[in-house]
């Protein structure tokens, strides 16, 4: 990320696990706090934050901004939420403005999009969390299906209620043709949330 410039960790020359993005570069400092700004423990998802020589001193003219994601003590709250193994290898699940808290507990989308995607006939998915006066947020899918792929709304739910938590799966699911992405291909889950 840019205020980190821009490397935090790598895998390059450790037998880093798949999946992982490697262990914090010398000199970076990384935590795993909770939402109360508690670390977490070892494989526990949380935010990271970042503390070393390479992160920024602040956002140009913007000191509302810079408070918002530096504490005082040199922190960068990086947004992303993700966890360590205990060989140190950090692991990235999720954006933190992504997370859907559904009667007090955390629902990573990603999970719920590779939940969704493993099923064959599902191309790409997304996951947003949506109001619900029950239970604060429930968990809303956007599925685009493999070309010439057809299959009922129920089959996929069945699908998701047998490989994730009750509180995990979509309480509603859309079949839309198509997901949005910005210019690097990366999915925009902001613009489903309206």
């Amino acid at each position: 990320m840019t205020e980190t410039a821009p490397v935090v960790a790598t895998g390059v020359g450790q037998d880093a696990p798949v999946g992982s993005v490697g262990r914090p570069l010398p000199g970076v400092e990384v935590r795993i706090v909770d939402a109360d700004g508690e670390d977490t423990f070892i494989g526990d998802a949380g935010e990271i934050l970042v503390r070393g020589d390479n992160v920024f001193v602040g956002y140009w003219n913007d000191p509302e901004a810079t408070t918002a994601v530096l504490t005082g003590d040199g922190w960068l709250h990086t947004g992303d939420i993700g966890f360590a193994d205990e060989s140190g290898f950090l692991f990235l699940s999720d954006r933190a403005k992504d997370l859907i808290i559904v009667s007090g507990f955390n629902v990573f989308p990603a999970e719920v999009e590779d939940v969704l995607v493993s099923h064959p006939a599902v191309a790409e998915a997304a996951v947003v969390g949506v109001p619900n006066a029950r239970t604060g947020e429930a968990v809303k899918a956007f599925v685009v299906l493999e070309e010439g792929a057809t299959i009922g709304l129920d089959d996929l739910r069945d699908h998701t209620r047998a490989n994730l938590a009750r509180y995990k799966c979509p309480a509603e699911i859309e079949l839309v043709d198509e997901l949005p992405h910005g210019p690097g291909g990366k999915l925009l889950r902001r613009t489903l949330r309206g």
